[in-house]
């Protein structure tokens, strides 16, 4: 079996679950799923992508010292005389994703004793750092892993919210290896499509909420959802635990379908059969009291986070550290803890005259109206909003996310977001058009860093400005380029030229 570094390590094709055609078993000393990172010894997995299948690549992997290749039956039509080659093993399975997970999964051979895995359109980096959060203040040595990276006791920078099989596998070996026993990860839906948790070993799995997104990849709302659902038909084994948002529309289908599977269901929301109830919320400026009731008992906690789905959040990461182990009581007593998540309804800044500025990751219809909404109570004057959408990117949302802004904000500035390779001011004009049907104005601010300096500049006492869209983003995509742009510190630099300026 596996053993050692990963440039060390080897083991035969049948160690890793494969069979290869015609009963050939090779050594193997590495996995790839990029043809350049191959060499001697190295099963390369084709996939079918996109754009382009894998199998186009398996040549140049025969050709750098691939021992075998790991595709679908399309892969296996395109190999041509490489399949015919006697140099190299062929495993050809129907969803090779999946079975390359799996065999990541077994090359590594360790992640953390206990994981679990949200799953949502919006919420997902919110509930994954809350559990890690608990599990801090009761000792625990545990991380989040998703869209900020690997985050607690281990660090480490990720480029996706969930990596592709080696990548995870890798991560979840090195985190267990720096002595992490507790780790809440991610599942995004490309994540989930793809096979990419497939072979992680999770005691619970989290659903938070189903709105739109990620349409220009999935294409439909249901095969969005399938894509989610994947994490309790699929990776959620059959003595898990599902905990569930029941008060989304959503809710009571993934609730019936994971207990369908045989999993524990818990229950979260404010409808009155919910196992993990949220009976209460009282507002104020820095935060919020709950009241909420488990197993036929109350409890109140202070919650120093700002809007009213954090503490939907915090139940959801509750009912999660429960499922895996924790005593109710525990992670009741150690609630009062959470802090902000970063770029999560994250007090940038405040202005002199008392008015708050708040960065925020909304980048969805729903989650732009759910922050501002939740903000709501929190303020006494007026809400500016500078919303924006990205480029490359489900363009059905872009004047959503402008109705949104503007049935919600008093003021409405509309800036970029990342275009990418868009004009950006086709983007702004299809979010304005969102704003103006819903019988508003909006000003049409292209640079980010005027709109979040007008925002502030605009800012009265009991105000307060909400910059969604970029969250914890520490760039700004245009064209081919990232240039170096974080919300959070931009709010911080305009606050400092306004209030300088007015001494």
């Amino acid at each position: 079996m596996p053993s050692g570094t990963d440039h060390t390590r080897t083991c035969t094709l049948s160690d890793l679950g494969l069979q290869a055609r015609g009963g050939r078993d090779p050594l193997i000393g590495g996995l790839a799923i990029d043809s350049r990172e191959v060499s001697r010894g190295t099963l390369f997995a084709a996939f079918p992508g996109a754009k382009v299948h894998g199998a186009a690549f398996a040549q140049s992997a025969i050709d750098s010292g691939a021992a075998a290749i790991l595709t679908d039956p399309a892969g296996l039509a395109m190999l041509g005389s490489a399949a015919a080659s006697g140099d190299v093993a062929l495993v050809v399975t129907e969803d090779p994703r999946a079975d390359f997970a799996r065999a990541a999964a077994i090359w590594f051979g360790a992640q953390p004793a206990t994981v679990v895995a949200v799953t949502g359109t919006n919420g997902k980096t919110s509930v994954a750092t809350f559990c890690r959060q608990l599990w801090d203040a009761m000792g625990e040595t545990a991380c989040n892993l998703g869209t900020t990276g690997v985050e607690g006791a281990w660090t480490h920078p990720l480029k996706h919210t969930t990596p592709d099989p080696l990548t995870l596998h890798r991560a979840l070996a090195q985190a267990a290896g720096q002595g992490v026993t507790h780790l809440a990860m991610e599942a995004s839906s490309h994540g989930l499509d793809q096979r990419r948790l497939d072979g992680v070993v999770i005691k619970a799995a989290g659903f938070t909420n189903f709105t739109q997104d990620h349409l220009d990849y999935h294409q439909t709302f249901d095969a969005y959802f399938a894509a989610k659902m994947g994490l309790f038909d699929r990776v959620l084994p059959a003595d898990g635990v599902a905990v569930v948002n029941i008060d989304d529309p959503k809710g009571p289908e993934v609730a019936a379908r994971a207990g369908a599977n045989g999993a524990r269901v818990i229950t979260v929301g404010q409808a009155k059969d919910a196992d993990l109830r949220l009976l209460g919320q009282r507002f104020d400026a820095t935060g919020q009291d709950i009241r909420f009731s488990f197993a036929g008992q109350a409890h109140t906690a202070r919650l120093s986070l700002i809007g009213g789905f954090q503490a939907a959040n915090a139940m959801l990461a509750a009912g999660l550290v429960i499922a895996g182990g924790a005593k109710a009581g525990d992670v009741f007593a150690a609630l009062p803890m959470l802090g902000t998540v970063r770029g999560r309804m994250q007090l940038a800044a405040t202005r002199s005259n008392g008015a708050a500025v708040y960065v925020d990751y909304a980048h969805t219809p729903d989650a732009v109206e759910t922050a501002l909404r939740a903000l709501r109570p929190h303020v006494l004057g007026r809400i500016i909003a500078i919303v924006g959408a990205g480029g490359d990117r489900d363009r059905g949302k872009r004047p959503l996310m402008g109705a949104a802004a503007a049935r919600n904000a008093d003021v409405v500035i509309v800036s970029d977001d990342n275009p990418r390779s868009e004009n950006p001011a086709e983007i702004r004009k299809a979010v304005i058009a969102g704003v103006e049907a819903a019988g508003f104005g909006a000003a049409d601010v292209g640079d980010r860093a005027e709109a979040i300096l007008r925002g502030v500049a605009a800012l009265e006492p009991g105000d307060a400005l909400l910059i969604a869209g970029k969250g914890h983003e520490t760039g700004q995509t245009i064209g081919d380029q990232i240039l170096p742009f974080d919300d959070v510190e931009q709010a911080s630099i305009a606050v400092a030229a306004i209030d300088g300026a007015l001494a």
